[in-house]
C-alpha cells in the first residue's frame, strides 16, 4: 500500500513502541482544543495491533505518518490517521487518506468512516474538503464526537 509516493507497510509488534511514542506526539496538539485526553492517548496499541490494520509511513528510520484502519462489515472505519508535526501540510495526510481509501476498495468496502473531536473543526473541515460528509455528533461525558462517511463509488 502508497500513500502517494511514499510506500506503507504493516506494523509488526517490534514497532508498537515506535507507534505509541509516535501517536503521544502527534495527538498531543489536539489535548488543550478537546478539554480532555484524545481517545488515541487512552488506547491500547497491543489490542489494536491485534484486531485492527496498524499501516506505517516511514521517512529513512523514522515515523513520519501511521495510519489505523479497522474493518466492519461494509465499511472501513479510520481509527487514527496521523503525521509527524514536522510533516504537517506537505500532502502525507492526504496521501494516507488516498491509501485508506485504496484498502476500503481492495477489501469490497462500500464506505469509508471515521470520528474525531467537533472541537476539532480544523479536521473537520479538511475531512469534508476530501469528500466525507458528517453524519451524526454523539456526545459522551467528556467529549463530542462528529462521526464522517464517504462513500466509494
Amino acid at each position: 500500500m502508497r500513500a502517494g509516493e511514499r510506500p506503507l507497510r504493516r506494523c509488526l509488534a517490534a514497532d508498537l513502541p515506535a507507534v505509541i511514542a509516535f501517536q503521544r506526539a502527534a495527538y498531543a496538539c489536539n489535548r488543550d482544543a478537546l478539554g480532555t485526553e484524545p481517545l488515541p492517548l487512552l488506547a491500547d496499541y497491543q489490542a489494536i495491533l491485534r484486531d485492527m490494520e496498524i499501516w506505517l509511513c516511514e521517512e529513512g528510520e523514522r515515523l513520519s505518518g501511521v495510519l489505523i484502519l479497522e474493518p466492519h462489515p461494509t465499511d472501513l472505519m479510520i481509527w487514527s490517521i496521523a503525521t509527524a508535526p514536522e510533516a504537517r501540510c506537505k500532502g502525507l495526510g492526504g496521501g494516507l487518506l488516498a491509501a485508506a481509501q485504496s484498502r476500503a476498495r481492495t477489501l469490497n468496502k462500500a464506505t469509508l468512516t471515521l470520528y474525531t473531536g467537533e472541537r476539532l473543526t480544523h479536521l473537520i473541515a479538511w475531512y469534508q474538503h476530501h469528500g466525507f460528509s458528517v453524519d451524526r455528533v454523539e456526545a459522551s461525558p467528556d467529549r463530542r464526537l462528529v462521526h464522517m462517511s464517504k462513500p466509494l463509488l
